[in-house]
């Protein structure tokens, strides 16, 4: 029985060899889980004999076992690496079907897909750039416009937010010119022509200012605003006709003055109307634009405008991706838009040790693992997302030169029982 003691020994000491230098080749591959070989002792019984009277027959290797402990995460040059930061798998669409990998390295392929360094299509859901919310719930291919620019978008709304000074005396004599508080923005068409859309404002008395979107001294106001006590704005009402002259004089009289009438207040927004310059048009028709003035204020300090904000944009071209934390993919474009495009999706198991190795870094389900449990990102029990970062291989090298020389030393042990062995056989022999 001393060689089949040896020889199992030796064999379960080659498979653990096998392991650790699979191990230590891997140290440096990204998202790699190191292996651990599992031993069984063997035992022999005879029938009907006591548990004490069983032998031990040697060692078998009972699993290679996989550690799914976390890589250290280290920072990278590419905006499209990824690390997962606890637990799920990336998911992948290779040549065979649905594979599972930790290994976060993706590029762009010429078709505009996300893919791993073999080729693999990473998936995930597609989100709607418009609302920022996913479209579908079944995975799909992710892929980028990188062949053709992305359209052009109309401005529908703008959103200003400036003070209007509280000192102003609309009875002012000359009165300040209607250029004196007015500021501009560019809009955009339907086919991404910039446009400009000006707002000048005029105070008419205490507390009340009338919006313009011309400089024409004939222009109506598109509206007024009206302010309470504090300076806080309270209601925006939109302009709806001309009045009659406040003196009763009519039209051709000396002195008639037509005055401006205004409806109910209706929230915080007026509507304008904006001609494109677009030569393309050879009869450029206006279009409506919301402006919303809930963020206009009147106090006692200089007119200044903060920040002037439009939906529309020009056509433009794919610049960069960067992923944020829940794995949303967000584009940017040579139009200054950036835009969230896609969301990467994780899957995780019941049994991570019971997946299958498929090679390049990839794993798929078995009946160990159980089937995968589909999510995205920082949800539930799943880990974040880290861009512009990959995980490293969870080898400890300096652990696994160890346990080489600890093999080692149980290969040499073995052949020696064998060695031993067959100098007992060989004196058996030669006995005379």
């Amino acid at each position: 029985m001393g060689f089949h003691h040896g020889l199992s020994g030796l064999n379960a000491s080659s498979k653990n060899l096998d392991v650790i230098g699979h191990n230590i080749a891997n140290s440096n591959t990204v998202g790699f889980k190191s292996s651990r070989a599992e031993f069984n002792e063997m035992v022999a019984s005879a029938m009907g004999a006591s548990s004490s009277n069983n032998t031990g027959i040697g060692v078998s290797v009972a699993a290679v076992s996989q550690q799914f402990t976390q890589g250290v995460i280290t920072p990278s040059a590419n905006g499209l690496d990824m690390a997962i930061n606890g637990d799920g798998f990336f998911v992948v669409q290779t040549g065979t079907g649905i594979a599972y990998t930790r290994n976060g390295a993706f590029q762009l392929n010429k078709g505009g897909e996300l893919v791993t360094v073999n080729g693999d299509q990473v998936q995930g859901y597609p989100i709607d750039p418009n609302t920022g919310l996913r479209t579908s719930v079944s995975l799909t291919n992710l892929v980028f416009p990188t062949g053709t620019p992305i359209a052009a978008k109309q401005t529908d709304n703008v959103k200003a937010t400036l003070n209007l000074d509280a000192r102003v005396d609309q009875n002012a004599n000359p009165a300040p010119p209607r250029a004196t508080y007015g500021t501009s923005l560019e809009v955009f068409d339907e086919q991404g022509m910039a446009t400009p859309l000006s707002m000048y404002f005029q105070k008419t008395g205490a507390n009340t200012w009338d919006v313009y979107d011309s400089l024409d001294p004939n222009a109506a106001p598109i509206g007024r605003l009206m302010f309470d006590s504090t300076g806080k704005l309270d209601g925006v009402a939109p302009y709806a006709g001309l009045g009659v002259d406040p003196n009763g004089l009519n039209p051709g009289d000396a002195g008639y003055e037509t005055t401006h009438t205004f409806g109910t207040p209706t929230g915080t927004t007026l509507s304008t109307q904006v001609a494109t310059t677009n030569p393309n048009n050879p009869n450029p028709g206006p279009w409506n634009v919301n402006i919303d003035l809930g963020s206009v204020s009147q106090r006692g300090s200089a007119f200044s405008v903060a920040k002037l904000t439009q939906d529309g944009y020009a056509s433009g071209e794919l610049t960069s991706v960067n992923v944020a934390s829940d794995g949303t993919l967000l584009a940017t474009y040579s139009n200054g838009i950036t835009r969230a495009e896609a969301q990467v999706a994780l899957a995780k198991f019941t049994n991570s040790q019971g997946l299958q190795p498929d090679g390049n870094n990839n794993w798929v389900a078995s009946n160990d693992s159980g089937p995968p449990v589909y999510g995205t990102a920082g949800t539930g029990s799943f880990g974040t997302i880290a861009g512009s970062a990959l995980e490293e291989s969870n080898v400890d090298l300096t652990a696994q030169l160890v346990g080489m020389m600890t093999a080692q030393r149980a290969y040499q042990a073995n052949a020696q029982t064998i060695k031993t062995q067959d100098q007992i056989f060989s004196t058996l022999v030669n006995l005379r």
